[in-house]
């Protein structure tokens, strides 16, 4: 059986733009042979690929798309191959009659969904009150979260965003850090700031924040307050208490929008406590007008060994259940008691 096989020529044809798509010593080119199952071969502008069909008309695309970049000065680099990789892989999975409809669009930068399930998470977070995005770490939860608040606000669909976090310990106590209970907090909300000062700038937030118009705060400050008009985001809430989760969630106010992020398998509550987060998908799931986004291993977007990592704990987990479901009823019962 022939290896499906296809000429690109990249047009116009610069030597620099070239030598910026294929990286040092063609590292670029090699990143996508593997990632993509490819051979690609070329000789000046002319490239030829061989492989599976949908792998060579991927790394066409990608090639395009990726030459393409290069007209905007952009130096490319491992990771935004990476990046353009993730995209390519999942275009085919994704609806994208929409597209511009599911472009985030913020004051310093406009970002696009990866994966369908960031565009269903976008979608969702759009259309509903409440809104749930879990899975495993570096699927873009948090980030496009605050991309639609930053969103939102600059748009003056809302006058506030808050954003929070409970404020749990992994491995170590509070009370070890330097500084007030501001100064103890700020480390447990430092990925909420980073993305702001990306779509913002360091002075905009910093003026914003000085007038309350975002507020970046643990979740134990949250109780007793009724939010309207805001666009609040409940990151980590896998580290909430179910009474903890109820009292967020009961804190809505008119014209509203709640984001709840998670990772349930990174729960750094006490032994024996059970998640918030957990507990509210058993609970609100059936709820038509609250929309759930289950984010996996294929969702990441950060360094390619990451993707890897979740789904080997995965499998490892998966294996974990398989051999408790063997155990004796009563090893079962008590192990439930304790989760």
């Amino acid at each position: 059986m022939t290896t499906p096989t296809r000429s690109l020529t990249l047009l116009p044809d610069s030597t620099q733009r070239l030598a910026n798509l294929c990286g040092r010593l063609n590292e670029h080119i090699q990143q996508i042979e593997k990632s993509l199952e490819l051979k690609i071969q070329h000789r000046g502008n002319i490239f030829q690929l061989s492989g599976t069909e949908s792998s060579v008309i991927q790394g066409c695309k990608l090639l395009k798309s990726l030459y393409s970049e290069t007209s905007h000065g952009i130096t490319l680099s491992p990771n935004m191959v990476h990046l353009a990789l993730q995209e390519t892989k999942n275009t085919a999975e994704s609806d994208t009659n929409d597209e511009n409809f599911l472009l985030v669009k913020t004051p310093r930068c406009s970002i696009k969904p990866r994966s369908p399930h960031q565009t269903q998470y976008v979608r969702s977070i759009r259309k509903y009150d409440i809104s749930f995005g879990i899975g495993p770490a570096g699927t873009g939860k948090t980030y496009l979260a605050v991309a639609c608040a930053v969103e939102a606000l600059s748009q003056e669909r809302v006058n506030r965003v808050l954003l929070v976090r409970p404020a749990v310990e992994a491995g170590e106590k509070l009370g070890f850090l330097p500084g007030d209970l501001s100064q103890k907090i700020d480390p447990y909300l430092r990925p909420l700031y980073d993305a702001l000062y990306e779509m913002l700038g360091f002075e905009k937030v910093s003026r914003l924040i000085e007038k309350n118009i975002i507020e970046v705060a643990p979740l134990a400050y949250m109780r007793g307050r009724t939010l309207n008009n805001s666009f609040i985001i409940l990151d980590e809430s896998q580290n909430t208490t179910t009474l903890q989760m109820k009292m967020f969630l009961t804190r809505i106010g008119f014209g509203s929008t709640v984001v709840v992020t998670g990772d349930v398998t990174q729960t750094d509550l006490p032994k024996g406590t059970r998640s918030g987060l957990v507990h509210v998908t058993k609970i609100l799931e059936q709820i038509k007008e609250i929309g759930f986004t289950y984010f996996d291993a294929k969702d990441v977007v950060r360094h390619r060994l990451v993707q890897k990592i979740v789904e080997a704990y995965d499998e490892h987990d998966s294996k974990s259940i398989s051999t408790l479901s063997t155990q004796e009823p009563n090893q079962l019962n008590e192990r439930d008691s304790l989760s």
